[in-house]
């Protein structure tokens, strides 16, 4: 690449010649007249390909989809105005839960920002509570510069979106092009290497824990740790636990894994977390879901040691003992040599407590059912994969039964919404990540209510060849809200059910893709094989499911992690 100085580019040459130099594979995007000059660029080159979406929602899921299975920074471009604040809800989807990621987004020229243009919003002021960062660029000159920063700052640190808004006319204007080698800012340096005293005293603690627990969250996943952390709970001999962002950071069907845990978690998991003498988190951040009422948690004495790299997520929602800041593969190299020589205690009493929470069978349901259970072909879905495929998922039952029943051994091979909690994400994550995964099986777990949000990308996976498996676990219900109000108002089913579905096959065929409607268990497995079969095609399977059935365990919102409801036969 040509970094010579005295090169004259223009505004939208730069930001092709950025990404350029960034190695970008893909963009993710949709046109509009503010970005007209970039697009053009985009044209006349084919080192960077764009992906045409049909809405810029869909723009930002794919390229955090791609993000998410690549461990690559997510790129998306879209117009200004109505262009970024449909793509907002896809920024703080990527936000909530720290994907790396850089959204390029057009602006009205320079002389008219705060003119209410046609198609001007603040940018900068609507993004600022769900990016990293973001930046308003005024002077091509500041280009180059800005985006090797958003690249630097959306990959650093704890990742995350950065914002990179530039008015029309600077995309016209020209400057020498330079991109910076390095960046350095001084107000941003993330630390990396843990403190020794406290990576020591995490180290005594753990050699004289009775009843040890480790937690981890989606940390693990992002910093590329799982090798590491997989070292430390076998060597250790420890339970573990994932949190629903960290599934696949621990191999899923190792005995040592005791299944995910918090609201929707498993019975061991959750009475393991609550009664641990000694709690080793990890890349994780006590979320609301995942240990509930945080008074109730801390009834328990327990000492907790907490290893991540933003020290905002220490000590936010529960104390912590031992602190420790640090990038999680260096700290937890560093505390495998201090557990090196470490005598450790038998822990044999605590395993024996564990088995038998793990006895009641906490995930079981009716396997002779006429009616199709969501559960059983999640399971088949594993079983016939072979826990080989790439899963996304959309938001609700769906989604907690596919974390329950889908075994991930590795890590990035389970894509979904956690913070934010967004439907539609299933179905344009699914692409990104297919892009990033050529050959890939790549199969969208949704519902008939969230794979409505974003349906219009079925066109973008006809125009792009991808042949995604979507499984549609159609309980005509919202489902997730339906069990609520089951639970707690008294089954009153206000405006969850969904009384004008469409005819999904249909749909899909109208989409040029193929269907199949499946309403009998003794169908499930086959229609599964034929689709999982068909290399080249996206297959879209509509199973019509039991309406009634509900997500086991469940601690209800404001309970303690211990509080859960099981099934109707526990």
């Amino acid at each position: 690449m040509d970094r010579i100085k005295g090169v004259e580019l223009s505004g939208a040459e730069i930001v092709v010649r950025c990404l350029q130099e960034e190695g970008v594979e893909y963009v993710f995007g949709y046109p509009g007249g503010a970005v007209l000059y970039i697009y053009d660029e985009l044209f006349k080159q084919d080192k960077v390909r764009h992906v045409l979406v049909r809405h810029e929602q869909g723009a930002v899921h794919a390229a955090d989809g791609y993000s998410r299975s690549s461990h690559k920074v997510g790129v998306c471009l879209v117009t200004s105005g109505p262009g970024v604040t449909n793509a907002v809800t896809g920024i703080a989807t990527a936000y909530m839960d720290s994907i790396p990621m850089v959204v390029l987004t057009g602006q009205v020229p320079t002389h008219a920002i705060g003119q209410d243009a046609f198609q001007e919003c603040d940018t900068v002021g609507i993004t600022r509570p769900c990016v990293k960062h973001n930046f308003l660029v005024k002077d091509v000159k500041d280009l180059a510069a800005t985006i090797k920063k958003a690249f630097y700052l959306a990959s650093s640190g704890r990742p995350g979106p950065v914002l990179v808004d530039i008015p029309k006319d600077v995309t016209t204007h020209q400057c020498e092009f330079h991109y910076p080698e390095t960046v350095t800012m001084r107000s941003y340096n993330p630390v990396r290497k843990g403190h020794a005293g406290q990576i020591k005293k995490a180290a005594q603690l753990l050699a004289e824990a009775q009843r040890p627990m480790v937690y981890t969250g989606g940390g693990v996943i992002l910093s590329n740790a799982a090798p590491l952390l997989t070292e430390l709970v076998q060597r250790a001999g420890f339970p573990c636990t994932n949190t629903l962002m960290g599934l696949g950071g621990y191999p899923a069907t190792d005995r040592q894994f005791l299944g995910m845990l918090g609201m929707h978690g498993t019975y061991q998991a959750n009475m393991a977390m609550q009664h641990c003498d000694v709690l080793l988190a990890i890349g994780a951040r006590f979320d609301d879901r995942v240990i509930g009422n945080p008074a109730h948690f801390a009834q328990n004495p327990r000492k907790i040691i907490h290893i991540d790299i933003d020290p905002s997520s220490i000590s936010k929602r529960v104390k912590v003992d031992v602190p420790i800041v640090g990038n999680i593969p260096d700290v937890l190299d560093d505390l495998l040599k201090q557990l090196g020589g470490a005598k450790t205690q038998d822990i044999a009493p605590w395993w024996k407590q564990i088995e038998e929470w793990r006895a009641r069978d906490c995930l079981r349901y009716d396997r002779k059912s006429k009616i199709i259970k969501p559960q059983f072909v999640l399971e088949k879905l594993y079983e016939i994969t072979g826990g080989d495929a790439i899963v996304t998922s959309d938001v609700g039952q769906h989604q907690m039964w596919a974390a329950q029943f889908y075994k991930f051994d590795k890590p990035r091979r389970w894509i979904n919404s956690g913070g934010l909690g967004t439907m539609g994400f299933g179905l344009p994550a699914a692409m990104g990540a297919r892009l990033a995964n050529p050959g890939a099986t790549v199969v969208c777990v949704t519902g008939e209510s969230s794979i409505q949000m974003c349906l219009q990308e079925l066109s973008t996976c006809k125009q792009y060849r991808l042949p995604i498996k979507i499984i549609n676990l159609n309980n005509r219900y919202m489902g997730m809200v339906r069990q609520w109000q089951q639970f707690f108002h008294g089954n009153r089913y206000s405006e969850s059910y969904m009384d004008a579905l469409p005819d999904f096959v249909k749909l899909a065929e109208g989409y040029g893709h193929r269907g199949a409607l499946i309403d009998k268990p003794a169908d499930v497995e086959p229609a599964l094989r034929d689709a999982l079969a068909r290399k080249d095609e996206l297959v879209f399977l509509d199973f019509i499911t039991d309406q009634a059935e509900n997500v086991y365990p469940m601690v209800p919102g404001g309970k303690g992690i211990t509080e859960m409801i099981l099934s109707e036969e526990l």
